[in-house]
C-alpha cells in the first residue's frame, strides 16, 4: 500500500514499545524499515506516527479478487453441473461408485447368512447376531460413501447385486466353520478393493480422498480381518459337534464364553 501524501495515526500507549524506541526524549525519530516518523505530541494519544510522503508501510499489497480470479472463470454454470466438484477425477467418481456396490453386495451374502442361521431348523442365534450386524455395517459403509460421493461433486450410480446363497451347509466343515471361512474371504476381497481404491486416490493426487479412506474403512478392515480370522481358528479346533453351540453363544453373550 503506497501513501501519496503525508498521513497521521494515533498510536495506543500500549503499542508505543512496538513501534519505536523510548519517547522520553523530545525529538521525532524515524523507523526506517516501514517508513514511519515518530513525534512526541500533547494529544490524547500520545504520540503521533507520520507516513513519510510515498513511503510503502507494507511489503505486500493487498489487490482483491487477484487470487480468486481463476477460480471465478472454472465455476460451471450449467444447470445440472456440480459446484462443490474440485479436484475430484472421473476415475475416481466411477470406482467409489464401484465400491459401493461392492459394500451392498457384501451386506446382501451377509443378510443371506442371518436369514440361514435364524431358522427354526439351525437356530443359532449368535451367529445370526452376528451376521446381522455384520450386514448393517457393510450397508453403513455404502451409506458413508454415497454421502462422501454428494460432497465431493460425484453423482451415485447404484448398480444390480447378485443373489447370494441361501444354504451354508457344508458336508464337512459344517455351517458354522463354512460361513466364517467366507466372511472371511469377503473381508479380505472388500480390504484389497479399498486398497486400490487408496492407491487410484494417491495416484491423483486427491487428498480429501485418502484421508477419508484412511478415516472410515481402512483400520477398520484390517481389525475386522484379524477378529474373523480368530473366529474361523476357533472353529476348526471345535469341529462340527457340541463346540459350535458354545462358539455360538459366546457370540451371543458379546464375546464372553458360554
Amino acid at each position: 500500500m503506497i501513501l501519496g501524501s503525508s498521513s497521521s495515526v494515533c498510536v495506543s500507549l500500549s503499542e508505543r514499545l512496538k513501534l519505536g524506541p523510548s519517547l522520553s526524549s523530545s525529538g521525532p525519530f524515524f523507523k526506517p524499515e516501514n517508513g514511519v516518523r515518530f513525534s512526541k505530541s500533547n494529544g490524547d494519544c500520545g504520540v503521533v506516527a507520520k507516513a513519510m510522503m510515498n513511503e510503502p508501510i507494507l511489503n505486500t499489497a493487498f489487490e482483491p479478487f487477484e487470487e480468486v480470479k481463476k477460480e471465478l472463470l472454472v465455476i460451471p454454470t450449467e444447470l445440472h453441473a456440480s459446484l462443490a466438484r474440485q479436484n475430484y477425477t472421473d476415475q475416481s467418481e466411477a470406482a467409489l461408485n464401484a465400491q459401493i456396490n461392492v459394500e451392498y453386495n457384501v451386506s446382501y451374502v451377509y443378510h443371506a447368512m442371518y436369514a440361514y442361521f435364524d431358522r427354526d431348523n439351525v437356530a443359532l442365534k449368535g451367529l445370526a447376531k452376528f451376521f446381522k450386524d455384520a450386514s448393517m455395517e457393510e450397508r453403513q459403509h455404502a451409506e458413508t460413501m454415497m454421502e462422501y460421493q454428494n460432497k465431493r461433486g460425484g453423482k451415485v450410480q447404484l448398480l444390480s447385486m447378485i443373489m447370494p446363497f441361501s444354504e451354508f451347509d457344508h458336508a464337512e466343515k459344517g455351517d458354522a466353520l463354512y460361513a466364517m471361512e467366507l466372511a472371511l474371504s469377503l473381508e479380505r476381497m472388500n480390504n484389497e478393493k479399498l486398497l486400490n481404491l487408496h492407491r487410484l486416490a494417491s495416484e491423483n493426487n486427491d487428498a480429501q480422498f485418502v484421508d477419508f479412506l484412511e478415516s472410515h474403512f481402512l483400520v477398520d478392515q484390517v481389525e475386522d480381518i484379524k477378529k474373523i480370522s480368530e473366529y474361523v481358528a476357533q472353529l476348526r479346533r471345535v469341529g462340527k459337534g457340541h463346540g459350535v453351540w458354545h462358539f455360538d453363544q459366546m457370540l451371543l453373550n458379546g464375546g464372553v464364553a458360554a
